[in-house]
């Protein structure tokens, strides 16, 4: 799994309500919920977002609440991957659940600047800042875990007799 896109960085501790504000989840259309997505944090991010791009963020992504809308809300944006020093563990699951594509790499982080054009090799386990030409490596995605998100999800992955 390859992905490669323009970084767009957050810090510690965003929750799952400022990815996306209990106000919009009243809905299940998923470009609703992406055209609302990190509104409260960052009131640009779905003007300046474009297809394949990568979200990075500090310690504890994800925490909050248990909801599936803000992956959702996320990947429908059009970020392609999540790189982070760690995620609340509800968000870990309900990422890969729905198919956004995560990882775990903390010097990776510390390094990468907002505006840094990134490529991430999940099979090899190896991010690579094209813009300071610096790489990090991390563990690689088991294949399981590949299966499920290049199928679209775990209910795209049952439904296609993957798993």
């Amino acid at each position: 799994m390859k992905f490669s896109g323009t970084v767009i960085k957050y810090a510690d501790n965003v929750d799952t309500d400022v990815i996306i504000p209990a106000r919009y989840l009243n809905t299940t259309d998923k470009k609703e919920l992406a055209s609302h997505c990190m509104e409260d944090l960052d009131a640009s991010f779905t003007s300046r977002v474009k297809d394949g791009d990568i979200m990075v963020a500090g310690f504890n992504f994800g925490c909050g609440s248990s909801r599936e809308h803000a992956p959702i809300a996320i990947k429908e944006s059009g970020i392609s991957l999540v790189i982070a020093k760690s995620f609340a563990r509800i968000f870990y699951r309900n990422s890969i659940n729905i198919g956004l594509a995560i990882l775990e790499c903390p010097d990776a982080v510390d390094a990468i600047n907002d505006g840094d054009e990134l490529e991430a090799d999940l099979s090899k386990g190896i991010i690579m800042n094209k813009t300071t030409g610096e790489s990090y490596k991390t563990e690689p995605f088991p294949e399981f875990i590949q299966d499920i998100i290049n199928n679209g999800g775990l209910v795209e992955s049952i439904k296609k007799g993957k798993i």
